[in-house]
């Protein structure tokens, strides 16, 4: 659904374990925050800087031209996240709900979404545009769309974007949104022994190399 990990700015060793047991030997973990140096014999594999942005005054709108995505349209969503590359959207990630599209003839252009929901917030997520329609508004009517739906729940919008990605940066402050910090996101692979290690350590876990 999402790879992605929260981490406290100051990792301990518990947490550590955790991660360990909720990832898996050998898999690549997604982490977001401030993060220290991960343990020995773990690699990094992917480090950027991203930017969370929070709406200050965003005025959103419905569009009568969004439609609600649903599941037989992943095998279309898939197709436009490969080629956009809006950040992960995996198989599931339409099952947190709050995905619209829009259509041109038969193909979906264009699309955005929710996922992370804490408490009175709802971030939004996999905003994206066909590059043949580039241009047009579409991703400016999708994240003001959304936002409506967020705001009917009473709810504060959110979102999260690489820090290079100066077109989104400029399109989202000019909706409203504005940078509340910076993020760190850090792939890290697990040592393909780190499960063995964590059953020891936790020797009644249901570690995720008991369900493949």
């Amino acid at each position: 659904m999402s790879p992605f990990i929260a981490m406290p700015d100051q990792p301990d060793q518990e947490t550590w374990r955790d991660v360990a047991v909720l990832t898996g030997g050998g898999r690549v973990a997604t982490l977001m925050g401030p993060i220290t140096p991960a343990p020995p014999g773990w690699e990094v594999v992917l480090e950027m800087s991203g930017l969370q942005m929070l709406d200050s005054s965003v005025v959103p709108a419905e569009d009568p031209e969004a439609v609600v995505l649903g599941q037989s349209d992943v095998p279309e969503m898939l197709d436009l996240v490969a080629r956009t590359k809006p950040g992960p959207f995996l198989p599931r990630t339409i099952q947190f709900g709050g995905y619209l599209g829009i259509r041109r003839g038969n193909s979906l252009v264009a699309m955005a979404g929710e996922r992370l929901r804490p408490p009175g917030w709802t971030e939004i997520s996999a905003v994206c545009a066909d590059p043949k329609f580039r241009g047009q508004g579409f991703a400016r009517r999708l994240v003001l769309a959304v936002a409506s739906g967020i705001h009917r729940r009473a709810e504060t919008p959110f979102l999260h974007t690489t820090a290079s990605n100066t077109n989104a940066i400029r399109l989202y402050e000019s909706v409203g949104f504005v940078v509340r910090r910076t993020v760190k996101i850090v792939g890290v692979r697990i040592p393909a022994g780190r499960p063995d290690l964590a059953r020891a350590w936790w020797p009644d876990a249901d570690l995720p190399g008991d369900r493949i």
